[in-house]
């Protein structure tokens, strides 16, 4: 599992920077990051290097901050590699709640993070397809 923040945000000029300048002042390095917005607010999803501490200080700077478990799952940067891990979620009645990724691990495969309302099973069916999971300790 990877530990991801979700921050709620303000739909307005500079409110994702102002959570990215309180990342870079508590020496928080973000690893991925994807955004959802509607006409008034804005989720932030992101994956840092240290989350409890990254949710401690936002949280002491006023933002809503929620954490929850994702999976993180290597695949090589081939044509077809992720409809073929949604392929075999699907397969497995999986349903994926929302996807991103990240590339940012220096001479290793992209991750696609996902979350899901069954972690154990999705886990349990990537691995049987030999898809590798990438654990929180191995972003580094």
């Amino acid at each position: 599992m990877i530990k991801q923040l979700s921050v709620f945000v303000e739909n307005q000029p500079g409110s994702m920077m102002n959570v990215t300048s309180a990342l870079v002042d508590a020496h928080i390095n973000i690893r991925a990051i994807s955004t959802f917005d509607t006409p008034e607010f804005g989720i932030m999803r992101l994956v840092v290097d240290k989350p409890k501490e990254a949710k401690e200080y936002l949280t002491k700077e006023g933002f809503v901050v929620r954490i929850t478990d994702v999976i993180g799952a290597e695949l090589k940067d081939e044509k077809g590699n992720l409809n073929q891990m949604l392929t075999i979620l699907a397969e497995g009645k999986i349903n994926v709640n929302y996807i991103y990724s990240f590339v940012i691990r220096a001479g290793k495969a992209p991750v696609m993070v996902f979350h899901t309302d069954d972690f154990e099973r999705a886990e349990e069916v990537l691995k049987a397809a030999n898809v590798q999971i990438v654990k929180e300790d191995e972003l580094e």
